[in-house]
Parts: structure tokens; sequence; C-alpha cells
């Protein structure tokens, strides 16, 4: 931990506000309480570490901007990380989080959130968690989602929302309402229909994106994806396709059946 001490004395002589601490086998906040003092840090990156537990303790650097905690260990959250005034960027990408903390909706500016690659669900989201209207990133892929609370709605503010590798069956009507929405990523769900409301976005221009391949799509939509993106979105704002989604929704077919225990998630890397 030498290097470390290091590394931290170094950032306080020169007043850093930038904290690199990346693969140095760091396990616990306790190894680096000098850390908390310093409260200049506007960002730190603690990525590829072995930290389990977050130290509440964290919140009182209130002039920080961006927490990297990619690749660790991380099982629960303090509630008082969502009290952070300047935190706009939070990475939890990685981790091995089950649920989140109450409150944890709270977050003043907010801006992009990664919970990629952890064990959550639509159970493990705290009631407040669609209040972040500062959101503008929310990272959701290879986790375990199977539906999406309608209350992402609220999320006015979204352009990019990444739900990839999950067993989502169906998507809430209310994400047809996320009008600044500019990348979608569905790609790899349990998905065999779309909200129709899904057409109300633009999603079809050159800066636009929409993954949804790997889905077992009703025939209509798989046609139409074949042929491309853009027609997929213009089908799904004909009357025929209403027909269609009305039709199978009325029908309540079973939901397609869970994919195989996904290898990914046992491949995932140790730090």
């Amino acid at each position: 931990m030498s290097k470390v001490r290091k590394i931290i004395d170094e950032a306080k002589e020169s007043k850093n506000p930038e904290l690199d601490l990346v693969d140095k086998g760091i396990s616990s906040f306790d190894e680096i309480p000098s850390i908390l003092t310093m409260f200049n840090l506007t960002r730190i990156t603690l990525t590829h570490n072995r930290i389990s537990v977050v130290t509440p303790a964290l919140a009182n650097l209130t002039n920080l901007e961006i927490l990297n905690l990619f690749n660790n260990q991380v099982e629960e959250l303090p509630t008082s990380l969502s009290s952070m005034p300047k935190l706009r960027i939070l990475n939890l990408g990685m981790n091995k989080l089950s649920a989140l903390p109450r409150g944890f909706g709270a977050f003043p500016v907010l801006e992009v959130l990664d919970l990629t690659y952890n064990n959550l669900n639509e159970n493990s989201l705290p009631g407040n968690f669609f209040m972040i209207e500062t959101l503008r990133a929310l990272y959701l892929g290879d986790n375990d989602f199977e539906s999406i609370p309608s209350e992402i709605g609220h999320l006015k503010n979204l352009q990019i929302l990444v739900l990839r590798d999950n067993d989502i069956v169906e998507l809430p009507k209310e994400i047809g309402e996320l009008a600044r929405l500019r990348e979608l990523h569905i790609q790899g769900n349990r998905l065999s229909v779309l909200p129709p409301e899904l057409g109300n976005l633009d999603l079809t221009s050159n800066k636009s994106v929409i993954r949804m391949e790997n889905n077992p799509w009703v025939a209509p939509i798989a046609d139409q994806l074949q042929v491309g993106i853009s027609h997929v979105v213009d089908y799904l704002r004909s009357e025929t396709y209403k027909f269609v989604y009305g039709r199978h929704v009325s029908a309540n077919a079973p939901a397609p059946p869970r994919l195989s225990e996904r290898t990914k998630k046992s491949s995932k890397p140790k730090p």
C-alpha cells in the first residue's frame, strides 16, 4: 500500500483535484482513510479494485463530480451518496449490487449513472429512483430485469437508455414520453412486441442509435428489422401495427422462455 500512500500524498501536496487509484488491490476505504479529508477532489477513480463496502463518509467530499467504482465487489451503497451536491457521473458497473438504498433517486445534479453488469432487477430500485430529473444517460445492461417500471417516463432529460442483455419481456408505453432520447439499446432480451408509443421518438435520424437484435420478435417486426431499423420505427407508427399490438396484448400470450443462465455472469472477470 506504500505506492497508494505515495500517490495520495503527491495529490495532496500538489492539490490535484483528480485522484487515480486504478488496480491497486484496495479492498476497503479503511486502507485509504486520508482521501476522505481531501475536500478539493472533483474526481476519484477506483476502478479494478476489490472494494466491497462504500463508506458513507465519501459524501463529505462535497466537490466531487465524478466517482468511478467500475469493476469492484460492491454489494451495497450508503444512502448518503445521493446527497452529494455536485456529483454528475457515477459509475458502479461490474459490481455485485442486488439492491439500491432508499432515497437513491435524490441526487441533485447526477447526469450519468452506470449500473451495468450487476444483479439488479425491477424490485431492486427504490421508489424515487426515476426522480433523478437531471439524468442524461442510464446504463442498466447485463442485469436481471424482466420489466421496466412505467415511472421511467419521468426522466425527461434522458438521451441514452441502455437495457441490453436482461430478461425484459415488455417495455412500458411511457418510454414514448422520453422526447430527448437518442440512443436506445434493447438487444438481447425476451421482447416480442414494442409499445406503439415508441414511434413517438426520433430514433431514425443520423445521430440516433437503436439496437434491438437478439429478441424473439413477432414476425411482422422481425420482417421489418431485416430491412432496417427505420422500417421498424415507421411500422410502429402505423395503424396496422396498433392492431397487431392490441391483438397480441389481448391474447395474453405467455412470455418467451427465459434464456439459459447467461454465461457472461459467471465469466465476469475478477479484479
